[in-house]
């Protein structure tokens, strides 16, 4: 259970009585999965806000996405999955904005509403062009049949996530420190995801130096070594003879 004041200008005037509101949430996650981008995000919003939250660790491997407990909440299937006093919310971006607005003091997108709507925008590209092109690498034999097709779907996927790399990469060479300033946001988190995604397909992150050292920067923050050390996952899953 956690509990949380209101944040902002309010905040500033000892005249007003912030108001206390309890909520207990749940984060359904898997290791290395896109729900790191949220198991971070709580983590930072734990170490600002003192935000409280019960990670809940689910076995993809061993299919308990699929179980009738678990569909009667994610009827997808997925990961993340946040259960808000007992209540599922689920996708990445649901899941963003919803920690955003109640842990303003995290700072988890800029306050700016022109530039949280360029890190909204930048996050809906990363959960529904990259995030996918991943999968058509992670998961071929859901969208064609066949041995052939499936390898062709994973080496065509493979080039494209490459070119995708090197974009996040040009991003990365802007961040100041951030890719949206001085607070690391959802897409910082999501960027870290999709290089080592990258190492898992083949790509070597050694051939994408700065985007390396973004990773590198990011997975130094506190908060979200945390999230790593509790998934127990590496960043560089490269396979090096």
């Amino acid at each position: 259970m956690m509990t949380f004041g209101a944040a902002g200008n309010d905040a500033l005037d000892p005249q007003i009585t912030l108001k206390v509101t309890e909520i207990m949430l749940k984060l359904y996650y898997a290791p290395g999965a896109c729900s790191f981008v949220a198991h971070a995000a709580l983590e930072i919003a734990k170490a600002s806000a003192g935000a409280q939250f019960e990670p809940a660790l689910l076995n993809l491997r061993q299919g308990e996405q699929h179980t009738p407990e678990y569909r009667a909440l994610n009827p997808n299937s997925q990961v993340p999955l946040l259960l808000v006093d007992g209540k599922p919310l689920a996708q990445i971006v649901a899941i963003a904005d919803y920690l955003d607005r109640t842990f303003p003091a995290a700072q988890l997108m800029p306050a700016d509403p022109w530039a949280r709507a360029q890190a909204l925008s930048t996050l809906a590209w990363m959960n529904n062009s990259v995030h996918p092109t991943f999968t058509h690498i992670f998961r071929p034999e859901k969208f064609v049949e066949g041995e052939a097709a499936i390898a062709e779907v994973k080496r065509f996927n493979v080039i494209a996530f490459r070119g995708i790399l090197e974009r996040i990469q040009e991003m990365t060479k802007s961040a100041n420190p951030w890719l949206f300033g001085d607070n690391l946001t959802f897409a910082d988190l999501y960027a870290l995801v999709f290089l080592r995604w990258g190492s898992m397909a083949g790509i070597d992150p050694d051939t994408l130096p700065a985007y390396k050292a973004f990773q590198a920067k990011v997975s130094a923050h506190p908060a979200v070594a945390a999230a790593i050390a509790r998934e127990g996952i590496k960043l560089d899953m490269t396979k090096r003879d």
